[in-house]
């Protein structure tokens, strides 16, 4: 099985807050950060596998601080784990306050994604190696992350089969 380093698949984005951008708080649209997140993980997941890769979940995007039309965002994502199949992607968001140059983290995510090949069937992802204390940290924990989701998937299974798919109307 291949492996590469964690760095191999590390990005970096950062990005303006426009008017556009922001609710009636002047903050960040949760929404626009969350699709700013799936966009720079899946680049994360792909320069992995080198194949095209699919978000299998969103396990978690915990949103810590406001970020104002006076910061800028930026992004990083790194595959922090690996199964067989399918791959961790942990984002960090760090607003920069631009009139001050004080950055702090404003958001973390954790992604799982999928390799496709050209089949569109799941395929084998290399293994990654972790080489600093914050990659370490996050591969060392990987393995209760990993449980917790397969714990969460099963009661959403559950949880989807209580569930109607008739309209409202019918």
């Amino acid at each position: 099985m291949d492996k590469k380093f964690v760095k191999e698949t590390r990005c970096v984005k950062t990005s303006r807050v426009f008017p556009t951008d922001v609710n009636n708080h002047e903050t960040l649209f949760g929404g626009r950060l969350m699709s700013h997140i799936d966009d720079i993980a899946s680049i994360s997941a792909s320069k992995l596998c080198r194949v095209t890769a699919v978000t299998a979940s969103t396990d978690s995007v915990d949103f810590l601080l406001p970020i104002r039309q006076t910061d800028s965002v930026s992004l990083e994502a790194f595959v922090s784990w690996t199964g067989k199949r399918s791959m961790e992607v942990f984002v960090k968001v760090i607003r920069e306050d631009l009139r001050t140059g004080k950055r702090r983290i404003a958001a973390t995510s954790f992604l799982t994604f999928v390799g496709l090949g050209d089949d569109n069937k799941p395929v084998y992802v290399p293994q990654v190696i972790p080489e600093t204390d914050e990659e370490k940290k996050l591969f060392e924990t990987a393995e209760h992350r990993k449980e917790m989701r397969a714990i969460r998937r099963e009661q959403s299974k559950a949880f989807a089969d209580f569930l109607l798919a008739k309209y409202p109307w019918e």
